[in-house]
């Protein structure tokens, strides 16, 4: 039988795969929970690797850049037992929990136009400093570990959408895509220069992954953020720009992206992106319908319904697992088993193991 480390490569550059590989993601609240439940701990009592204890086939090695404009600026505004709200390098105040996981909440934003970018905030990404993409010892290190456990290492990154919205917050972005889009393009044209460069030095200096995932929060629930035209004529152009790079290099990429998806599918297939995650089904995504749109020309990483494995009924999860398993096979689907989203506290360790062996019951092809 492949390793996971083929077969998900297999799935992703259109080549027959043996068995249905698995990815997911646990919170790190949820492990902590399962850690009182029964799941492993090392010598510390920390919960173990997910990645090795459930078998996951997929695991990130790199890829994370320092991005933000104003390098080690951690302004404390205001804290509290339960969170903190900090100043970061790119101007943005936002609000963290201390104890839990969880996005931060938006407080408020210096980045308010195009003159503010281009004076305190376009130089310091402009140029180009080595240093902001790591510690390339230790990320070959990783893809070396992880290749020898048979696992898909990858790079991984947030991107321009997500770093608009970390700079400019919300309002400021999504006015300024209507009323000065050449703002978002020289935006967008500066962080792709900074993240080829970043890229190329990684490959350069600690190898190559097995490919590139590209994190982007494009929708909510039923809608995008921001129409399709709108993503078609400042986003996507820089999208195509790097996944070309990246297959330059014979890599293939995959975009996560959470909330709805349906809209933007042209665009992402367009772009040439060769997996998608995670098509949330609570979003408005049917992930049976993009197979049989989609399949011929990507990959689908994800895509069973959370709630399933949420509800804590043994013989839901039975029928969600295999019905999700089968329907995807019975399109001719190439996908990588895994939850829509990811694993949050509402699942109970045993009701996962078990969602387990049920995938295990049905994964070969």
């Amino acid at each position: 039988m492949q390793t996971g480390r083929e077969a998900v490569d297999a799935m992703l550059r259109h080549l027959p795969a043996d068995h249905i590989p698995i990815h997911d993601s646990p919170w790190g609240d949820t492990v902590r929970k399962w850690a009182k439940q029964g799941m492993p701990t090392d010598a510390n009592g920390n919960p173990v690797s997910a990645v090795e204890h459930f078998g996951f086939d997929l695991v990130g090695c790199g890829g994370w850049f320092d991005w933000l404009p104003k390098r080690g600026v951690h302004e404390v505004l205001e804290e509290t037992d339960e969170w903190r709200i900090v100043r970061n390098g790119a101007g943005a105040a936002l609000k963290w929990w201390k104890h839990k996981s969880g996005t931060p909440e938006h407080i408020d934003f210096l980045m308010t136009d195009r003159d503010v970018w281009e004076r305190d905030y376009r130089p310091l990404v402009a140029e180009i400093d080595p240093s902001r993409f790591g510690d390339a010892a230790a990320v070959a290190k990783n893809l070396e570990t992880w290749r020898a456990k048979g696992r898909w290492a990858h790079f991984g990154t947030q991107f321009i959408w997500e770093n608009m919205r970390g700079s400019m917050g919300d309002y400021t972005m999504y006015t300024a895509l209507l009323t000065d889009p050449e703002w978002i393009h020289d935006f967008n044209r500066v962080y792709t220069d900074l993240y080829i460069a970043g890229f190329r030095h990684l490959f350069e200096n600690a190898g190559l992954p097995d490919g590139v995932w590209l994190y982007e929060d494009l929708g909510y629930r039923d809608r995008l953020f921001c129409s399709p035209k709108v993503l078609d004529e400042v986003i996507f152009p820089y999208y195509r720009e790097m996944v070309d790079f990246f297959h330059s290099y014979d890599l293939p990429v995959v975009l996560h992206s959470c909330g709805y998806q349906a809209a933007a599918l042209p665009l992402i297939v367009d772009a040439g992106f060769d997996g998608l995650n995670p098509m949330e089904v609570k979003a408005g995504n049917d992930i049976f319908a993009f197979a049989e749109s989609y399949g011929d020309r990507i990959a689908f990483v994800g895509g069973l319904d959370a709630r399933i494995l949420e509800s804590g009924n043994r013989d839901v999860i039975r029928a969600g697992v295999t019905g999700f398993i089968r329907g995807m096979k019975a399109r001719g689907a190439r996908f990588v088993y895994g939850s829509d989203h990811s694993l949050s506290t509402n699942i109970d360790y045993d009701d996962f193991q078990y969602s387990l062996e049920v995938y295990r019951s049905e994964y070969t092809l």
